[in-house]
C-alpha cells in the first residue's frame, strides 16, 4: 500500500512539474506602444508591448521573435512572430503592418454589434485592435506547433506555453473552437451552414435567433491552412516548401509549379514572407482543395470571388475576410457569383503571385 501511494504522489509530482520545454521567451524590450515607433502601434497609445527573443537549448542565436501587446493588467497576446529557424514551431509568421491595416479595416467598416470568427489566435487580435465581438477571447493553444526534435516534449511545452500566456479557455470555448474547426474541411455549403450557426446567425432549426447578431464575419489567414492540417489531417492533407525569391518571379513559379508536379500535389498557393522568401502551401487531393477553407483563398484552382456561401469584403496581404450572410440571405443565394459592378470590380490576387494588399470591397 505504502508503495503504491508513493508511486501515485511521483505521477502526481511529473504532473505538476513536467520536464522543463526546450525553449524560453527572453525579455528583450518592453513599455508603452509610443516607445515602438517602428511597429506602426500609434492608433493604439493605451497598449503596452513587449518583446521576446526565443532562445533554444544549445542553440546561440534566437531561434524566433515575438511581439506582444495588452491593454491593462489583461494577459499577453501574440501581435507578431518572426521565425528565425527552418522549421516552423510554436507559431506562425505573420506581418504585424496586415494585422493593423486589417484592424483598422474591420473597426472602420464593420458594426460595433458585429460578431467575427477566426482562429483563436487572430480572434484575440482583432478584439484587442479592433473592439470588436470575437467568439473566441482566450489562449486555446491549438494546434501544438512542434518540429519533430521537440515532439517528445509536447506535455512540457504545453504546459510552458499555458502558464507564459495565462488567459486560460472554458470548456465551452474549447468546445467551439472545435466545432469552427470542423466547418473548415467541410465541403462550402455545410462549412458556412456550420459558421453562421457559431456566429449566432442561425439556430439549429434554420431560423434566425432573436439575438441574433445585426452582422457577422470570418477572418482567415493563409497559415490556417496548416493548422487546420495539423488538427484535421484525415480530413485536410497539406504540406509546404520554403522558396526563395531571387529576382525572378517567373523562374521561381515555374520551379514551384514542377516541384507540384513531380510530388503529385493538386493545388498550391503562397505566402510571402519577407522581400526574399515566400511559403509555398500544397494540398494532396482533389477532397482537401474543395473544402471551404480552400476555396476561401487563391489556389490554383480556386478564385475566392466565386465563392456564393460567403462574400469576400476584403483582402489584405495574407487576411482574408468574408460576410456571413443571414440564414435568410443564404437561402436567396446565387448558385453562381453576380458579376460584379464598376463600384464593386475586384480582381483577387492568384496563386501565380505572392499575396498583395487589396483595397477593401464595399459591403453589400
Amino acid at each position: 500500500m505504502t508503495g503504491g501511494l508513493l508511486l501515485l504522489i511521483w505521477f502526481a509530482w511529473l504532473w505538476f512539474n513536467p520536464a522543463p520545454a526546450p525553449y524560453r521567451y527572453t525579455l528583450v524590450k518592453e513599455g508603452a506602444s509610443t516607445q515602438f515607433g517602428p511597429l506602426g502601434l500609434d492608433a493604439w497609445p493605451d497598449l503596452s508591448v513587449t518583446q521576446y527573443e526565443i532562445h533554444a537549448d544549445g542553440v546561440n542565436d534566437p531561434i524566433a521573435l515575438a511581439t506582444t501587446a495588452r491593454r491593462g493588467a489583461t494577459p499577453p497576446i501574440l501581435i507578431s512572430w518572426e521565425n528565425r529557424s527552418s522549421e516552423l514551431l510554436i507559431s506562425l509568421d505573420s506581418k504585424l503592418n496586415e494585422l493593423t491595416a486589417l484592424a483598422v479595416a474591420i473597426d472602420k467598416y464593420a458594426a460595433k454589434d458585429a460578431r467575427i470568427l477566426a482562429w483563436w489566435d487572430t480572434s484575440r487580435q482583432i478584439k484587442l485592435l479592433a473592439g470588436r465581438d470575437t467568439l473566441f477571447t482566450r489562449h486555446l493553444g491549438e494546434p501544438l506547433i512542434l518540429p519533430l526534435p521537440w515532439q517528445a516534449y509536447s506535455d512540457a511545452v504545453r504546459h510552458y506555453e499555458d502558464q507564459f500566456w495565462g488567459a486560460p479557455a472554458s470548456a465551452d470555448e474549447r468546445r467551439n473552437f472545435q466545432h469552427f474547426v470542423d466547418a473548415l474541411p467541410a465541403e462550402p455549403p455545410k462549412g458556412a451552414t456550420r459558421l453562421r450557426q457559431l456566429a449566432g446567425l442561425q439556430d439549429s432549426a434554420g431560423k434566425t435567433p432573436d439575438q441574433a447578431p445585426s452582422e457577422a464575419y470570418i477572418v482567415i489567414h493563409v497559415t490556417d491552412l496548416y493548422k487546420l492540417g495539423l488538427m484535421r489531417p484525415e480530413q485536410f492533407d497539406i504540406t509546404y516548401k520554403h522558396f526563395p525569391m531571387e529576382g525572378n518571379m517567373h523562374g521561381m513559379i515555374g520551379y514551384l509549379k514542377k516541384w507540384m508536379q513531380e510530388n503529385n500535389f493538386a493545388t498550391y498557393t503562397l505566402q510571402s514572407l519577407s522581400d526574399s522568401m515566400v511559403r509555398g502551401y500544397f494540398l494532396r487531393d482533389e477532397k482537401s482543395s474543395h473544402s471551404l477553407l480552400a476555396q476561401m483563398l487563391p489556389f490554383t484552382n480556386s478564385m475566392p470571388l466565386d465563392l456564393t456561401v460567403l462574400q469576400l469584403i476584403y483582402q489584405q496581404g495574407g487576411y482574408w475576410v468574408y460576410k456571413i450572410p443571414s440564414a435568410a440571405d443564404a437561402a436567396t443565394a446565387p448558385s453562381t457569383p453576380a458579376p460584379a459592378d464598376a463600384a464593386g470590380a475586384h480582381t483577387a490576387p492568384h496563386s501565380d503571385t505572392a499575396p498583395t494588399p487589396a483595397a477593401p470591397l464595399p459591403a453589400s
